[in-house]
């Protein structure tokens, strides 16, 4: 079945960085767009950053462009988000998606605070 597990979350001060990963299984992870979404106490859920199957094309949230950077590494089926300049308002669950079935891990926390 599919699977998507995250990891990578954690507690760190304002300009720091975190990477978050997104291991999958139980489908051809080359094939498919991948998403990264996330969600703060409050807030309705978010996309963050959208990688096409081979990665060429990429898009992020204007709050997160220039900081964050969404990757994928197929032969690892595992997609990632690396985050730097880290801010308050980036705490939230972060989760990756698969949009066909809508498929979700069971998220990651971030938490940004002094």
């Amino acid at each position: 079945q599919v699977q998507l597990v995250e990891s990578g979350g954690g507690l760190v001060q304002p300009g720091g960085s975190l990477r978050l990963s997104c291991a999958t299984s139980g489908f051809a992870f080359s094939t498919y767009y991948m998403y990264w979404y996330r969600q703060a106490p409050g807030k309705e859920r978010e996309l963050v950053a959208t990688i096409s199957s081979s990665g060429g094309w990429i898009n992020y949230a204007d709050s997160v462009k220039g900081r964050f950077t969404i990757s994928r590494d197929n032969a690892k089926n595992t997609v990632y988000l690396q985050m730097t300049s880290l801010k308050p308002e980036d705490t939230a669950v972060y989760y990756c998606h698969r949009r066909l079935g809508n498929y979700w891990g069971q998220g990651t926390q971030v938490t940004v605070s002094s």
